[in-house]
């Protein structure tokens, strides 16, 4: 059987901090340590991947996250030109999410090429604060990411809840519900000698009550300003952010808040395996590949209720809240509740810690999206040869 070449097309790469991105990274490398060939288009704004992925860096704009905390990179003319040499080249597509302006040129070019389009699926609607972003929103997913649906070969969901949003229930389309993995060599539950309360000296963190994780980009969707009230209301809890973007934590001027920026896996580890939650408030979430990490490493977690119920199998171990980042003060108080009452057994962490580190996982991922690549592929060929 000969090897895939697999193009891969995501709107930034790692290095930009957000999740979507951090999920087509390790699927690309699964892809090469399963023998296919992988390239990865993606903007040029953040540093390159340093492993050898066969990078496509296509020169873009995005005005708009600033603006809007929505990232939407705009290639020029050069880029689409890069970026339709590679759909050409490849033996397949998989595109990350439908809205972005490259998923959107990938799947046409796929289309004009005859290429299998595999489109995985993060994310739903946002509900932004603002009615004119959150009637944006709706207008594009029904303009914009139920056509790409249509017309992709195969659908894959990371979350139950964005495929019943998109899809309904009895789902309109075919479609497969794959997981994001986790490297269970780097997330992992801490040593018995560890305890939650004394992280490592070298993140300068003092003794506290409480001491709650944040990871994720500083964006208004991630629920900074649920955040920002909760940890003013709650001085006696250590509130550690690592992550990155427009909106900056320092300006807060709070003593209990902890910005330590983008970390790397491995560094982001021993922060999950030193803390006592994570705690995400966040709207228009699939399911953030944050809360799986932190599963895997007995994290309790609790988040937007979307998330909560993205893998049905995993809810009973996590707590969801409603959120509205129109009410802040609400849904941190809702956060501040489940703070106080939510707590799990050691049989229940170590449920959980046992279900994340078998069910997730990158290699089964990537094996399954390689499999419905070449079916997709076969079955081009028979309609061509018809």
């Amino acid at each position: 059987m000969s090897p895939l070449n697999i193009l891969t097309i995501s709107h930034f790469y790692e290095a930009h901090g957000g999740g979507i991105e951090r999920v087509a990274g390790h699927l690309c490398r699964q892809f090469a340590r399963l023998g296919a060939t992988p390239q990865w288009a993606a903007s040029a704004s953040d540093a390159l991947p340093d492993d050898d992925l066969n990078p496509i860096a296509l020169r873009c704009a995005d005005p708009l996250e600033k603006l809007t905390g929505l990232p939407m990179p705009l290639p020029g003319p050069r880029a689409i030109c890069a970026l339709k040499n590679a759909v050409r080249n490849s033996d397949a597509v998989v595109i990350h999410d439908a809205l972005y302006v490259t998923s959107i040129l990938g799947m046409i070019m796929a289309k004009r090429y005859g290429k299998p389009a595999i489109l995985i699926q993060h994310i739903a609607a946002i509900p932004f604060r603002s009615p004119v972003l959150r009637l944006l929103m709706q207008l594009a997913n029904r303009v914009v990411t139920r056509p790409m649906l249509r017309a992709a070969d195969v659908r894959v969901f990371i979350s139950d809840t964005v495929r019943h949003d998109l899809l309904g229930t009895p789902a309109r389309y075919p479609y497969k519900l794959l997981f994001n993995g986790v490297d269970s060599a780097i997330f992992y539950p801490p040593a018995p000698s560890e305890t939650r309360q004394n992280p490592q000296a070298k993140y300068d963190l003092p003794p506290c009550a409480r001491r709650i994780l944040f990871v994720g980009r500083y964006v208004e969707k991630k629920g900074l300003s649920i955040l920002r009230t909760l940890a003013a209301a709650r001085p006696e809890c250590q509130f550690v952010l690592a992550g990155n973007g427009p909106l900056r934590p320092a300006e807060w001027r709070l003593s209990n808040v902890y910005d330590l920026g983008v970390l790397a896996p491995v560094a982001l580890a021993e922060l999950y395996r030193c803390a006592d939650l994570l705690l995400l408030p966040a709207v228009g979430e699939g399911y953030p590949l944050v809360i799986q990490e932190a599963m895997a490493c007995g994290l309790p977690v609790i988040c937007g209720a979307p998330a909560h119920r993205a893998d049905p199998d995993a809810a009973s171990w996590l707590r969801g809240v409603d959120i509205d980042l129109n009410d802040p003060q609400r849904s941190a108080q809702l956060c501040s509740e489940a703070i106080d009452t939510y707590e799990l057994t050691p049989c229940e962490r170590e449920a959980m810690m046992r279900y994340a580190r078998e069910r997730y996982s990158w290699q089964t991922m990537a094996q399954e999206i390689v499999m419905l690549a070449r079916n997709a592929g076969k079955r081009q060929g028979k309609a061509g040869r018809q």
